[in-house]
């Protein structure tokens, strides 16, 4: 008697993912511990698709030199920290015009009075009253293009970015009501390992390297010493107990919520593990705890950019698979919206 072939069932198609994040400079050990991070673990259960978002740069003044350098900086580090470009697609924004293609059609879709009540214009505009321009004002819908253009299912936010997302699905629910289905309808994600890293310096705000106070932020590519020396001088308080207290010790469970990130411990555990010791050991022990945990990060960073023939080609690749997805997306909707196209 012949054996049955048995067919294997199909793999459920993985969910597709995107993110991406500004060549503005160095990033904080905030972006590495609440994203980057993360950003290598996801590719393990998702398509990711990593963006260096360089267009969205541009609603501040940037030095065009430094952005250029910035932009490759950063494609450098995002392998450093384990992006692969052989699993996922790496690529920098303004490598696919698709994004900026789709973002007009979805302007022409988007309500004026929805961009005017965006809390970070709002912010922003604040900030920089010199230069309120049209693409402040329109990014929203620049980072609504971003997803929609491939259908990404689930985009990584944080709370400063909700609002974006839920514009980018107004958005896609409108056109796909007006047109039929065509976009996805993405969904925030919130990775359940995480960290949100406070100031150094002032505990009540999130780390930014724009802090003009340098001790208040940890860069990824800073040298032990300087890492040391931040968190020596980072706000604790005259309780001299280490204890988590997000209310009544703000720095302190900022270092704590730090160490435990690296170390994998429960708050509990690093209070146990620091009953009894002062803030200088504490201090110091988170100190080298990151120094120690960043230097692989640092050093695979610095072989990588040493080599700009393989990160223009990683980025060179990136492109030309995110514009074959992009693509796609941008000559359906043309065609939904009646625009002309020639075989």
């Amino acid at each position: 008697m012949s054996e049955q072939q048995v067919t294997p069932s199909p793999l459920p198609a993985r969910k597709r993912i995107l993110s991406g994040i500004q060549p503005t400079g160095t990033p904080t050990l905030g972006n590495y511990l609440g994203a980057l991070r993360n950003w290598a673990l996801l590719q393990n259960s998702y398509d990711c698709l990593y963006m260096v978002a360089d267009l969205h740069a541009l609603t501040v003044r940037e030095d065009p030199a430094a952005l250029r350098r910035n932009t490759r900086e950063l494609a450098a580090l995002l392998l450093a920290v384990g992006i692969d470009p052989q699993q996922h697609v790496l690529f920098v924004q303004s490598h696919v015009p698709a994004h900026t293609e789709l973002a007009w059609v979805l302007a022409c879709n988007t309500q004026f009075g929805e961009l005017s009540r965006m809390t970070q214009f709002k912010d922003k505009s604040a900030k920089h009253p010199d230069n309120v321009n049209a693409g402040l004002f329109t990014y929203p819908v620049l980072m609504a293009a971003d997803i929609l253009v491939y259908n990404a299912d689930l985009v990584p936010v944080g709370q400063d970015q909700t609002q974006h997302l839920e514009i980018a699905r107004d958005i896609a629910g409108r056109f796909n009501g007006v047109y039929g289905p065509t976009f996805t309808l993405p969904e925030g994600y919130v990775p359940k390992a995480g960290a949100r890293v406070m100031s150094l310096g002032d505990p009540s705000k999130k780390m930014s390297k724009s802090d003009p106070n340098v001790n208040s932020f940890v860069l990824l590519t800073d040298n032990k010493d300087v890492i040391l020396r931040k968190f020596k001088r980072a706000v604790t308080d005259s309780d001299g107990v280490v204890r988590c207290d997000p209310a009544a010790k703000p720095g302190v469970s900022n270092l704590m919520g730090i160490y435990a990130a690296f170390t994998g411990q429960t708050m509990e555990e690093v209070e146990a593990d620091f009953a009894g010791k002062g803030y200088g050991d504490f201090k110091a022990a988170v100190a080298e705890t990151v120094a120690d945990a960043l230097a692989p990060v640092q050093a695979e960073y610095a072989r990588i950019l040493a080599d700009k023939g393989y990160v223009d080609g990683v980025l060179r690749t990136g492109a030309e698979r995110a514009a074959r997805l992009a693509g796609r997306t941008v000559r359906k909707v043309y065609r939904k919206v009646g625009l002309l196209q020639l075989d």
